[in-house]
């Protein structure tokens, strides 16, 4: 049996811990731990690149889009860190999408920041550091929580497109008979699962979504996840004229989605996770 270390920001919090209410948390990993803790495995979180635990493997769990240096050396004392090699999600990095002035794209686009979730983590680590009376660790992080769209790239404020804090990218959602499609793939090791949530609304999100069902991963979208580095995670992307189109890339991804949890489970996720674990350390 192993014990595994959750290495997390400093200011993260990988659980919640409530008043009057269970403790819980809104990562999958922490689904994924407790599956494994049953199984007899032990974990623990090393809070900040300091605070360095010893155990068998590591996960480095840091939400933000970019993973300071001293995060990444400490993953490397570990026989197995999941993620060790992936410290850029940037939205520049990631996105397969990217329009740039002249390049011919003549359909919709959407401006998004290059920080992943609109940079909201960001803003919350820089708050929970100011509150502790310390420096904040991205203090030219700016957080956007509603994307814009536009017609044509020539209806996007040039300014966009000559700042390196935002994105300028086709807009491809995927029509379908009764609304529009956005695909995404949760994988840990070599478990994995692939779905489709549909909206009615082009902008496929949450509250809008009203219908989940399972599809194929494209072989290019398994060829860019092995580039990426990534062994857990969640990536987000639309299917175009036959071909697919990597959006977002997060590697601290929230719960499985009820629509798909039946399928994307944390068991699941949990026993691609042991495999790694059993190979490492034999």
């Amino acid at each position: 049996m192993a014990h595994i270390v959750v290495i997390t920001h400093e200011y993260d919090r990988l659980i919640e811990r409530k008043f009057f209410r269970r403790s819980d948390s809104g990562y999958m990993i922490h689904a994924i731990l407790e599956d494994l803790r049953m199984r007899g495995h032990s974990w623990t979180v090393a809070q900040g690149p300091s605070n360095r635990m010893k155990g068998d493997v590591a996960v480095l769990h840091i939400d933000a889009t970019y993973v300071d240096p001293a995060y990444v050396d400490y993953g490397r004392s570990f026989p197995l860190c999941l993620n060790l090699a992936v410290s850029d999600i940037s939205k520049g990095r990631i996105s397969q999408a990217r329009v740039v002035p002249g390049d011919g794209w003549t359909g919709p686009v959407i401006v998004k920041p290059v920080l992943n979730s609109g940079g909201v983590p960001e803003e919350r680590l820089n708050r929970r550091a100011r509150r502790a009376g310390k420096p904040a660790p991205f203090p030219a992080a700016r957080a956007m929580r509603d994307y814009q769209l536009f017609d044509r790239a020539s209806d996007v404020p040039a300014d966009f497109f000559a700042d390196p804090d935002f994105l300028v990218e086709r807009f491809l959602p995927e029509v379908v008979e009764d609304g529009f499609a956005l695909r995404f793939w949760v994988f840990c090791g070599g478990y994995d699962f692939c779905g489709r949530f549909v909206s009615r609304g082009s902008m496929v999100k949450g509250p809008g979504v009203f219908r989940s069902e399972p599809c194929a991963v494209p072989d290019d979208l398994r060829r860019r996840r092995e580039e990426l580095g990534f062994d857990y995670g969640k990536f987000d992307f639309a299917v175009h004229d036959g071909k697919s189109y990597l959006m977002d890339a997060n590697k601290t991804p929230g719960r499985v989605p009820r629509s798909a949890g039946e399928v994307a489970s944390p068991t699941g996720m949990a026993s691609g996770f042991e495999t790694m674990i059993r190979t490492a350390l034999r």
